[in-house]
């Protein structure tokens, strides 16, 4: 059985979604366990609500919280009784498999690289998500965790990127692309350039050579490469850009009698293609590379998505991601 440890108080609609997921995860599957870190008789009363089996989810009690506005690396080295260190702490301790935050990114990341630690050989952990698109789902890495990067990097962010998706998804061969301006060799800065030397020459992956970023949303290879920079950058690009789209429908939709009747006839299959594009599907986004899986939710996280991130957790502790990672890395 995984244990999953869950940061109950990070995130836009903490605690409430948070715990409305955990219970969720536990009703659909029987094999995981959840302990939740945040305020004990905050969540405590919250949890008399809901009906699930009492011995799967259990609280360790965390007072304060860390904040958005709040120096990452200082705050949790400071505030050791907030619930994310708390459940971080759970989780170096070996009383959990896998940690979950939809908190502060930057206090995420800094405890995963300084309180859990790097797995040997791994020069810097991305981190990754699934993106849904036209033609199917992409690994995009790194979103956010190394906005200063180093051609090794990438490199070494390629090869994870491809585990995850062969282990987790299931793609044989995962193929493989490096986000520049333009398809042709000469194209690219220095950083992009040196990548590409370097992938080409990386007879283990499936490497298919650049890709520019309008490729992505149609799909262009399983598993797409930038620095993070660039890459949470295209993200944020890409989710204000879907955003801006559906308010425009709706606002066509409501212009007059003969568009609000059209709107009846395709909303059904409009709501269904949408549904595809719906990143909470997919759960949180995985730091690959450390010792042990940390995954970090969007900061305005629904309860489904809350859900989602704790199966997958499951998913990535029994898939031996981890492990495989270690092994591909050791001799670095």
């Amino acid at each position: 059985m995984s244990v999953i440890v869950l940061d109950a108080m990070g995130g836009d609609n903490a605690p409430v979604c948070n715990i409305d997921g955990a219970v969720d995860a536990v009703n659909e599957n029987s094999d995981i366990r959840v302990i939740l870190t945040g305020p004990e008789e905050k969540i405590t009363v919250l949890l008399k609500e809901k009906q699930y089996d009492k011995d799967r989810i259990s609280v360790v009690n965390a007072e304060s919280v860390i904040s958005l506005d709040e120096s990452p690396v200082l705050a949790i080295r400071r505030k050791k009784d907030s619930s994310l260190v708390a459940g971080i702490n759970e989780l170096r301790e070996k009383r959990a498999d896998a940690f979950i935050s939809a908190g502060s990114s930057g206090a995420v990341l800094a405890a995963g690289q300084l309180l859990v630690g790097r797995l040997p050989g791994v020069l810097r952990p991305p981190l990754g998500s699934l993106i849904p698109t036209v033609k199917g789902t992409t690994f995009f890495l790194d979103m956010g965790a190394n906005v200063d990067a180093d051609p090794a990097w990438l490199h070494q962010f390629a090869r994870m990127g491809s585990i995850y998706m062969k282990e987790i998804m299931g793609v044989t061969s995962p193929s493989v692309k490096l986000v520049n301006i333009g398809l042709e060799e000469e194209k690219g800065n220095q950083l992009t350039k040196a990548a590409n030397k370097l992938l080409s020459e990386d007879k283990e992956l499936n490497y298919l050579g650049y890709c520019e970023a309008r490729e992505i949303p149609e799909w262009t290879a399983d598993v797409v490469v930038a620095d993070a920079f660039t890459g949470n950058a295209m993200v944020k690009m890409f989710e204000g850009t879907a955003s801006l789209f559906l308010k425009l429908i709706k606002q066509i939709f409501k212009k007059d009698l003969l568009t609000k009747l059209a709107a009846v006839m395709i909303l059904p299959e409009l709501k269904k293609t949408l549904k595809t594009f719906d990143t909470s599907n997919y759960g949180g986004a995985p730091l690959l590379g450390i010792k042990s899986p940390v995954f970090k939710c969007h900061g305005n996280a629904t309860k489904k998505e809350i859900k989602n991130a704790i199966l997958q957790a499951d998913a990535y502790v029994n898939s031996g991601v981890n492990e495989i990672i270690a092994k591909a890395f050791e001799k670095v």
